[in-house]
């Protein structure tokens, strides 16, 4: 844990100001402000189209009766990607943008989900869930009524 929060506030804005330097010196100061500036009003407004987007579709899943639970962590991922897009920086700014295209924000939806129920099925001694209602499974095959 110490070593990702290290890699996160220490290496990536030194990774970021290096490169912002570099391209700084190849281009000029003025256009590198610029491009900064650019891609936070982008992002911002492309974060804002794509949350009104999965904010309908949850609004729609709730009308119907089904938990939005996939909308939910797409939001989430939107304002991750319009939060990191207001940083500057090149890296940053790539990630930000990944997470505003649906396909690329869908698989890192995918994988956080299928990540958090693993993680959730090890922390309560539970082998198997199949993600419906009374399907948690316990290693003896003992069915939990949820």
């Amino acid at each position: 844990m110490f070593g990702r929060m290290l890699l996160l506030f220490v290496f990536l804005p030194m990774v970021e100001l290096y490169l912002l330097i570099m391209l700084g010196s190849r281009i000029g100061a003025m256009p590198t402000i610029g491009l900064i500036v650019f891609t936070g009003v982008l992002g911002a407004t492309l974060a804002r189209q794509q949350g009104l987007s999965v904010l309908s579709k949850i609004q729609r899943e709730m009308a119907s009766g089904k938990p939005p639970t996939q909308e939910l962590v797409e939001g989430a991922l939107i304002v991750v990607g319009g939060i990191v897009l207001l940083t500057p920086g090149i890296i940053t700014d790539l990630f930000g943008f990944s997470l505003l295209i649906p396909p690329i924000r869908k698989a890192f939806c995918k994988a956080l989900t299928q990540s958090f129920t693993k993680r959730v099925g090890k922390a309560a001694g539970f082998a198997h869930f199949s993600g419906g209602p009374s399907s948690f499974r316990k290693d003896s095959d003992d069915v939990i009524d949820v």
